[in-house]
């Protein structure tokens, strides 16, 4: 039963951390908000797994410090980094570009586009 208690204990600390975390970061700012959620991921994910900060870090060929700064998302964490971390969680790491505005060939076809009748 005590194991179980502390288990709990652990879960609720880890949710407090993310509640800091998520208070502290400007979400206004996209950079902070990218950074802030792969360091909430991160968390997420070690926890689920019941996984120590230093356990993890072992598995990644790191330090417990490095991987408090990657959840605390005190910087921009590398991609080699991103990828150590995600094998040791077993997840898939994916990165994508989403165009915020159109592309030049997108505009062009519009144009071209415009000036027809249907």
């Amino acid at each position: 039963m005590r194991e179980q208690e502390s288990e709990s204990s652990t879960e609720k600390g880890g949710r407090r951390r993310l509640r800091r975390l998520r208070d502290r970061l400007s979400y206004d700012d996209p950079d902070k908000r990218l950074i802030g959620e792969i360091a909430e991921q991160v968390s997420e994910q070690r926890i689920a797994r019941d996984l120590s900060q230093k356990e993890l870090a072992e598995l990644c060929a790191t330090s417990q410090p490095a991987i408090a700064r990657l959840e605390a998302g005190v910087r921009p964490p590398r991609i080699d980094t991103l990828q150590r971390v995600a094998g040791a969680l077993d997840c898939e790491l994916e990165v994508r570009l989403r165009p915020r505005t159109r592309t030049k060939k997108e505009r062009q076809g519009e144009k071209s586009e415009g000036g027809k009748l249907g």
